[in-house]
């Protein structure tokens, strides 16, 4: 733990220097969040700005905020403290964007640059403008240059395709959904049985598979089976 007495802090913290570093967090997240509204996701320019002054102002709150009641000797200040409850307090920011609909994955990249934005912004007021600047550059180079290449390397990426499958119950049927799923080219990686019944009744599971083939055919395959009633297909979306 590194303590910072009251002798080593500035007087006022309130000069051109904290407002350059509040400056500096400002442009950054606003940069990322104003990517974000261009793309329409579901946190945009105003969410990213916010969070970035914040831990912005957190951190020099931190830094500065306390000196009227520090002594030497006695009273010692500790700044990471503030830091690492920016870390945890934005945690939960994230955690309100990650939904899941139909067994489709949504909010995992927004939860994830809420949460680098809040990075930047306790960087840039911490006196780190280099690695506040680079970070940025980093999330725009994720963005927009190894996103696209990714997306061109299908052969190499293997995407979770999931299904809900309603069918009526009978010996044997879920086997043959595997064998289905075999003869497709896909690998199963889930299995949730979201509802069951007797033989003749109506239930629901939700298959999860990987595979180099079109996941339209599968879906086919599942509507094939005598006994299903309905098959939807979702994705593993990140954004």
């Amino acid at each position: 733990m590194v303590l910072v007495a009251a002798g080593g802090l500035e007087p006022s913290g309130q000069g051109w220097l904290q407002v350059g570093e509040f400056g500096l967090a400002f442009l950054l997240s606003a940069a990322i969040g104003l990517e974000r509204e261009i793309r329409q996701k579901a946190a945009g320019l105003r969410t990213y700005t916010t969070v970035g002054v914040g831990a912005a102002l957190f951190t020099l709150v931190s830094k500065y905020g306390f000196g009227d009641v520090l002594h030497a000797g006695t009273i010692e200040l500790d700044p990471s403290r503030v830091a690492a409850q920016i870390v945890s307090g934005v945690g939960f920011i994230g955690a309100g964007v990650i939904f899941v609909h139909r067994g489709s994955v949504q909010g995992l990249t927004t939860a994830a640059t809420i949460w680098l934005t809040a990075a930047v912004g306790a960087a840039a007021a911490a006196g780190l403008p280099l690695l506040a600047v680079l970070a940025t550059a980093a999330y725009f180079l994720a963005a927009y240059l190894v996103r696209p290449l990714v997306h061109r390397l299908p052969a190499m990426r293997a995407v979770a395709s999931t299904f809900r499958i309603a069918y009526e119950q009978r010996p044997g049927l879920l086997q043959e959904l595997m064998k289905q799923c075999e003869r497709g080219g896909f690998t199963v990686v889930g299995l949730q049985m979201l509802g069951t019944g007797g033989v003749g009744e109506t239930a629901e599971v939700l298959i999860s598979a990987v595979g180099r083939a079109d996941p339209a055919l599968l879906t086919a395959r599942f509507v094939d089976v005598a006994g299903v009633v309905a098959c939807t297909r979702g994705g593993n979306e990140d954004e």
